[in-house]
């Protein structure tokens, strides 16, 4: 990797060593290749941040690893569009895009309590989606990837439903698709850093407890918020994956994969060449 490029920050995690001693590692591309760089004695407010270019003046290689000193980097700034490396950061998915994949939705859509419901849901939280990031490292870490893992999944949905041999109740599929990670707007702050929130609630329990009340105070019914308000108690899977519940219905288990297909395919998108993924369990090969 030559030291005198610039590169863009496409994730950033921070964490402190054994010592105490704060560092970020950062995963870095450019138009040739990727990188991830551990730097030294960096603070969590410290650029760069996700979205920022950096170069540095010199970088270390042991068995692999790549790492620098503070000294040695120099950030830069956000890119403007025109810039070489601004496409290389994915970017929130334009409104048309999600509108035109909502209204295909709706278009299999039969319940007329459930349906109104959809458009409502996916206009007002759009604009909030397009500002916070997913996760701050493992999938969708960016400005914006919330709304895109959202949108990922209804647009999956949008073309597996007609395929499906047996019926089921799509609109449950897209309300809990649009609300499964909805507390992860409480979780961080649109650059990523981490709130209280996310350890003393968790955006599983904020995201259903949202969905539960918007859905009992619109006059759906007791059962049906309780079918809706289990696929996102249940969207990750496994009880030690954080679920409070099994998955136990036919939409469910469809929400749950869509799930983890968006989320695993962009871990491995930005996950370096033989790099080992700690989400995959397993190394990386492109």
């Amino acid at each position: 990797m030559p030291d005198t490029n610039d590169y863009i920050v496409v994730g950033r995690t921070n964490s402190t060593t054994r010592l105490g001693s704060p560092y970020c590692s950062l995963k870095l591309r450019n138009a040739d290749s990727e990188a991830t760089i551990a730097v030294w004695d960096v603070t969590p407010s410290d650029p760069p941040q996700v979205g920022q270019l950096v170069s540095f003046t010199n970088i270390q290689e042991n068995d692999g690893k790549r790492s620098a000193r503070k000294a040695d980097m120099r950030p830069g700034v956000m890119p403007e569009e025109t810039h070489p490396l601004y496409r290389l950061l994915p970017r929130p998915v334009k409104r048309e895009l999600w509108d035109q994949c909502v209204n295909h939705l709706v278009a299999q859509c039969t319940d007329t309590t459930l349906t109104p419901l959809i458009s409502e849901f996916a206009a007002t939280l759009y604009a909030p989606y397009s500002k916070y990031p997913a996760a701050t490292n493992i999938h969708h870490a960016f400005k914006g990837g919330l709304l895109n893992h959202t949108y990922q999944m209804l647009h999956m949905l949008e073309g597996l439903a007609p395929c499906l041999p047996y019926p089921i109740k799509i609109e449950r599929c897209i309300i809990a698709i649009l609300f499964h990670d909805y507390g992860k707007v409480y979780e961080y702050k649109p650059d990523g850093e981490t709130q209280q929130l996310k350890y003393l609630l968790g955006h599983i329990f904020i995201s259903a407890n949202r969905l539960y009340t918007e859905l009992l105070r619109r006059g759906v019914s007791e059962e049906e918020t309780n079918y809706i308000t289990h696929i996102v108690l249940a969207h990750h899977g496994e009880l030690e994956y954080g679920s409070p519940v099994k998955p136990c219905s036919q939409e469910a288990v469809i929400v749950n994969m869509l799930d983890n297909l968006s989320a695993k395919t962009d871990v491995i998108e930005f996950t370096g060449n033989m790099e080992s993924s700690f989400a995959l369990g397993t190394h990386v090969v492109k």
